[in-house]
């Protein structure tokens, strides 16, 4: 399938998406290292394939190419830079010690591209490597992780986001997940399916991470600041969108530095071009600063920023949006259930066309919610996939969308 790159807002109609089918990186999670991994529980792993395949499934009924992060992963190691790249960089900022990181960087060498992937997401233990032995080897324990694994792959949403005819690689805030950047921007370099996209930002530039960054409309850019995406990650984001005239609004949104609203996703999707679900405990509160530039430049640096006063997050969208009112649907019938039902990524939604998005079922009232406002709720079941804090806009990163 040949689609065009790129996507000028959360609800065009989805044309190719790029998932992570949760794999034996999920085995490595334990109740003494899940805390530090992000992750809420310890998921029975092959139930959260299961649901995983009959997400994947859903997309394609709706006539969705899907493409696996992992299969174009080990695609893209078959190049031999790349794979340099990639054993550079997982043993770069190892401490290990001489003795041990030497025989690892010869010891991955010796990988074909399937063990090298699988090696660089699942992680490499003590125990699995057969040499190296000296001082740091004889204290590690057995089961103590070399190279770490890499859990929350999964959610794709977060390592990049595609903006018209280029993707930008985001900067990961969590030391967990920094590494995830590294080979998602190592795939958009070396793979040929994306020969001659531009990246923009990078993962070596300020904290931005996918999951805070929603299309808004054509030409207006929310983006979240809160625990993840810094002020800092959210200007050099702006700079760059106003130079290369990606939008003219980029509304900076402060948001409660907490794991429950980790993203702004957390809190808001599109689910319409002029409708969006939203957390009701915090829309009298969620704010936003319209950004905007007083002139183009080519170089970001050379731009000048506008920055409004704060104004009711709705209000600021509607006007960057051109529209008389943004559509707010609410997650659940009263407080207690809004405040559950966001837990369970009531308000994280995947459109797949304007009116049309994927759910987790469990969401049963923020669901009637959405279908009594007119959208298609697509249901699929994620009681283990949750369990990393994520839903199904969090799983999926949009690669192609039509425009609007």
């Amino acid at each position: 399938m040949t689609t065009n790159l790129g996507a000028d807002s959360e609800v065009g109609r989805l044309r190719t998406v790029m998932l992570h089918r949760p794999g034996p990186e999920l085995k490595r999670l334990t109740p003494r290292n899940n805390d530090s991994l992000l992750f809420d529980g310890i998921p029975w792993v092959s139930r959260a394939q299961d649901e995983h395949d009959a997400f994947a499934d859903a997309l394609r009924s709706r006539d969705v190419e899907v493409l696996y992060l992992v299969d174009l992963l080990i695609e893209t190691l078959a190049e031999p830079a790349a794979r340099n790249q990639a054993i550079t960089q997982v043993t770069g900022s190892l401490k290990l010690g001489d003795t041990l990181r030497t025989y690892l960087l010869s010891w991955l060498r010796q990988l074909g591209p399937d063990e090298l992937a699988a090696a660089i997401t699942a992680g490499v233990r003590n125990d699995e490597v057969r040499g190296g032995f000296g001082l740091v080897t004889s204290l590690l324990a057995r089961d103590d992780f070399l190279v770490d694994p890499l859990p929350n792959l999964l959610f794709t949403r977060d390592s990049s986001v595609w903006l018209p005819d280029r993707v930008a690689v985001t900067s990961l805030a969590m030391p967990a997940r920094s590494r995830e950047t590294q080979l998602t921007e190592l795939i958009y370099t070396h793979h040929p399916r994306f020969a001659g996209v531009e990246r923009v930002h990078g993962w070596r530039a300020e904290h931005l991470e996918g999951g805070d960054v929603l299309l808004m409309a054509p030409g207006v850019i929310a983006v979240g600041a809160g625990e993840r995406t810094t002020p800092a990650g959210v200007e050099r984001f702006a700079r760059r969108a106003f130079a290369d005239n990606l939008a003219h609004t980029v509304l900076a949104v402060p948001i409660a530095h907490e794991r429950a609203t980790m993203h702004l996703d957390t809190v808001c999707t599109m689910v319409d071009v002029d409708a969006i679900v939203m957390y009701p405990n915090i829309a009298d509160t969620l704010s936003a600063h319209a950004v905007t530039c007083r002139e183009t430049h080519d170089d970001e640096t050379l731009i000048e920023l506008d920055v409004s006063g704060a104004e009711p997050f709705l209000v600021a969208a509607a006007k960057a949006m051109g529209i008389d009112t943004l559509r707010q649907i609410d997650t659940g019938l009263d407080p207690v259930t809004a405040e559950r039902e966001q837990w369970d990524d009531g308000n994280n939604t995947l459109a797949i066309a304007p009116r049309v998005a994927v759910a987790y079922e469990r969401n049963t009232e923020t669901n009637d919610r959405l279908m009594e406002a007119g959208i298609d709720v697509v249901a699929i079941s994620g009681s283990e996939l949750g369990s990393g804090r994520g839903g199904p806009r969090c799983m999926s990163c949009p690669v192609s969308r039509d425009p609007l």
